[in-house]
């Protein structure tokens, strides 16, 4: 009997085993399928680039995998580099060996000054996003470490007695040793952490701009006038003297190596999907703006046992099954972010496409 009980359990194993094979198997054959699919089947055959569309949404016209957009002109003459996209260009679609491949006709533009004479004019490039989607994130929001958030002056009081100021009010300010003449009125909106607990920088949000009163002399501080006010400035908000700019131009590429952590957002949300800001924990050393990583989300473990069960079930917190199999789920991608804005210890970035809500903790890499 004790034999015969030990066969049925090494046939069992085996039967796992070989399920988890053919799992495995299913799974790179569908990876591999969607790798060598890369076009869309319903994408169009010719494409002309009107004015305001941007390259991330052309390339997701037409592709599966929207950042090899690069590769597929491979073979075209006409174009040195496949990020500079111009209205009036029309794409099209043909194979060579059997393999898509984008080529382009470019009209030459031309103005118009008078009876039979032209000047040729080049317009400009398409962008890579738009920036109606960016500016809202990119004018409102910004990180430092908290050893420059410390340093920054801040807003002490305004000859009205009041605590909180708008737009043309003039307020005392702590005194700087080299004051500029503009200013961003901030405050700190979180600390941002990575997912060991460290402190990667302030998460600061724009209230106000400012301009130094240089008619007005205080002996320990200063006067500025508040401007285009996005809510009230109060007493204890910062003085920031860089502006919130854009990196250069975004040139798409995709992430090889780099490895990270979805860390929060912009609005300490829960779930967040397309177009949603996230907080990575790759600074400007690991990324550049423009690099495209896919997101990935792990599964629970599953405890192997006689009733299959999820490692977060109480019985098996409680150390009910310590000694049965676990299986660990591997991490699926589920969706992209692109980085937009890098600084020294983290980055920002947008999600163009998520299957499912985005959570602190989700893991970002090579897409």
């Amino acid at each position: 009997m004790a034999v015969e009980k030990l066969r049925v359990v090494n046939l069992k194993n085996r039967l796992k085993n070989a399920a988890r094979t053919i799992v495995m198997v299913v799974a790179c054959f569908a990876v591999f399928s969607a790798m060598s699919q890369p076009l869309k089947e319903s994408a169009p055959k010719t494409y002309t680039v009107q004015q305001g569309d941007t390259l991330w949404g052309i390339a997701n016209l037409f592709l599966n995998q929207p950042w090899l957009w690069p590769e597929l002109w491979r073979h075209n003459t006409q174009i040195d580099n496949p990020h500079l996209i111009y209205p009036g260009d029309v794409i099209s679609v043909s194979y060579i060996n059997g393999e898509p491949v984008f080529s382009i006709n470019r009209a030459k533009p031309s103005l118009v000054l008078s009876p039979g004479s032209t000047r040729r004019v080049k317009s400009a490039p398409i962008e890579t996003l738009s920036w109606s989607v960016l500016a809202p994130y990119i004018k409102q929001h910004t990180l430092v470490s908290e050893e420059e958030y410390e340093l920054l002056p801040h807003l002490l009081g305004n000859h009205g007695g009041n605590v909180s100021f708008v737009s043309n009010d003039l307020v005392v300010s702590q005194q700087e040793n080299r004051p500029d003449d503009q200013y961003q009125v901030v405050r700190k909106q979180s600390i941002i952490r990575n997912m060991q607990g460290n402190v990667l920088g302030v998460q600061l949000t724009h209230v106000a701009k400012a301009s130094l009163e240089t008619d007005v002399s205080l002996p320990n501080a200063r006067m500025v006038k508040l401007s285009g006010s996005n809510q009230e400035a109060k007493r204890g908000d910062k003085l920031l003297t860089d502006s919130f700019t854009l990196d250069a131009d975004l040139v798409l590429q995709e992430a090889t190596s780099q490895r990270g952590f979805v860390i929060g957002d912009l609005h300490d949300h829960d779930l967040l999907g397309r177009y949603d800001v996230v907080i990575l924990d790759l600074g400007a050393r690991e990324l550049t703006a423009g690099t495209l990583m896919g997101i990935y989300a792990g599964g629970p473990d599953i405890i192997d046992g006689e009733e299959p069960q999820y490692a977060s079930n109480s019985d098996v917190i409680n150390g009910n099954g310590l000694f049965t199999d676990k299986v660990q789920q591997p991490a699926l991608k589920i969706g992209e972010v692109i980085v937009f804005k890098t600084f020294e210890s983290a980055s920002y970035g947008i999600i163009t496409r998520a299957k499912e809500g985005v959570r602190r903790g989700f893991i970002v890499a090579k897409p």
